[in-house]
C-alpha cells in the first residue's frame, strides 16, 4: 500500500478482533435501559455518611504497603512545582498575570478534559492523525505526563473503578492517596502499553509519551519570553520575565493539579448520584465548575464513551461545548451523543 496521508483518520478498517468483540458488548450494555438510583440503595443514613468520610480523609485501605512506594528523590521535580508557587512573594503580582495563568489553566484544563480524557481514554470521537498529534502536545502542557499514559491509567480505572486495583479510589484508599500519594508512587509511573494498544502504535504518540518533558519545558520558557516581551513592549502592564513564568507556569500549573485531581478524590464521596452505577461515582455542580464539565462523573461512569458529561441543560459542560466548536469546524467529527434513554428523571 501507499503511504498514509496524516490527515487521515488515525484508526483504519480492519479484522473484527476478541477487543473489538468486547468493545461493542460494552456498547450494547451501554444501550440497555437504566434506572435512577434509589435512597434505599445508596444507603445515605447520617450515620453511613459519617463512616463514608471518616474513611475518606483517613489513610484507607492497605496504605503502609502502598507508602512504601513512594520515590521521593524521583519525585523532586514534581515535589518542587508544589512550593514553586509561593515565589509570587518574590516577583510582585499584576493583573496580567494573572490573567494569563486562568487563561493558562483553562486552556490546559480543556486539553486534559477534552483530548487526554474524552478522546485518548475514551474514544469519544475521531479526528485526523495530525490533530490527534496536536492534542497529544496540547495535552502535555499540562505536565501530566503523555496521552498514552494518562489514557493507560484513566481505563484501568474504569475498568477496576472503586475496587482494590483501582489505583486513585478514594473508597479504598483515602483522600491523601487518591489526591496524590498514587501520583508520587512507583505504581503509578509505568505506562501499560497493552491498554491503549490502538494508540501505541503510532511513532509520535510514543515519540511524545516518552519524552514528556518537552511540552512542559516548552510552556514554562514560552512564558518567560511572553513576559519579557510584554516588559518591553507594554511596561505599563507591569509584568515582566520572572514574574509571569511564576504566575503563568507555576500558580496556573499547581491550580491544574489539584483542580484536576479533585475529581479522582472527591467525586467519589461528594455529590448525587442519578444512576446505579457499580462504583461509588456522584454528581457535584462545583466540581463540573473547576474542571470544565468533569463534575457529572456519575453520568460519565454510567456511560463513559459519550462525549458530553452534562446531560441537561442546567448541567454545563463546557469542555463540551469546545468540542462542539471543534465538530462544527470539521476539527473533529462522529461526535458520540448522549444516548437517548440516558435521561430518567
Amino acid at each position: 500500500p501507499g503511504p498514509v496521508s496524516i490527515f487521515m483518520p488515525p484508526c483504519p478498517a480492519r479484522a473484527l478482533t476478541d477487543k473489538d468483540a468486547r468493545m461493542e458488548t460494552s456498547r450494547k450494555l451501554e444501550s440497555a435501559p437504566v434506572e435512577p438510583a434509589t435512597p434505599a440503595a445508596l444507603d445515605d443514613s447520617p450515620r453511613s455518611r459519617a463512616q463514608r468520610l471518616a474513611r475518606h480523609f483517613g489513610w484507607a485501605g492497605p496504605i503502609e504497603r502502598k507508602r512504601d512506594t513512594i520515590d521521593w528523590a524521583r519525585n523532586t521535580p514534581f515535589l518542587l512545582m508544589q512550593v514553586a508557587p509561593l515565589a509570587i512573594f518574590f516577583v510582585g503580582f499584576s493583573w496580567i498575570a494573572l490573567a494569563v495563568a486562568f487563561l493558562f489553566w483553562f486552556v490546559r484544563m480543556f486539553a486534559i478534559t477534552g483530548f487526554y480524557h474524552r478522546y485518548f481514554s475514551h474514544k469519544s470521537f475521531k479526528t485526523s492523525r495530525a490533530m490527534q498529534a496536536v492534542m497529544a502536545f496540547w495535552g502535555g502542557l499540562a505536565v501530566q505526563k503523555g496521552a498514552l499514559w494518562w489514557a493507560a491509567h484513566h481505563r484501568d480505572h474504569h475498568r477496576y473503578s472503586d475496587q482494590d486495583e483501582d489505583i486513585h479510589s478514594p473508597v479504598r484508599h483515602g483522600f491523601l492517596w487518591s489526591h496524590i500519594g498514587w501520583v508520587l508512587s512507583r505504581l503509578g509511573k509505568p505506562t501499560n502499553f497493552d491498554r491503549v494498544k490502538e494508540l501505541a502504535r503510532y511513532p509520535e504518540l510514543r515519540f511524545l509519551n516518552k519524552h514528556h518533558w518537552i511540552p512542559t519545558l516548552t510552556g514554562a520558557v514560552g512564558m518567560f519570553l511572553l513576559g519579557k516581551g510584554l516588559e518591553g513592549w507594554a511596561p505599563g502592564l507591569g509584568t515582566n520575565g520572572w514574574q509571569m513564568l511564576v504566575w503563568g507556569f507555576f500558580v496556573s500549573t499547581f491550580v491544574l493539579y489539584h483542580t484536576t485531581y479533585s475529581i479522582n478524590s472527591l467525586t467519589h464521596v461528594f455529590g448525587t448520584r442519578r444512576y446505579q452505577t457499580s462504583d461509588d461515582s456522584r454528581n457535584h455542580w462545583l466540581f463540573a465548575l473547576i474542571t470544565l464539565g468533569e463534575g457529572w462523573h456519575n453520568n460519565h461512569h454510567q456511560f463513559p464513551s459519550t462525549a458530553r458529561m452534562g446531560f441537561f441543560w442546567y448541567e454545563f459542560d463546557i469542555t463540551w461545548y469546545g468540542l462542539w466548536v471543534m465538530e462544527k469546524l470539521g476539527l473533529i467529527w462522529d461526535v458520540r451523543p448522549i444516548p437517548d434513554h440516558a435521561r430518567p428523571d
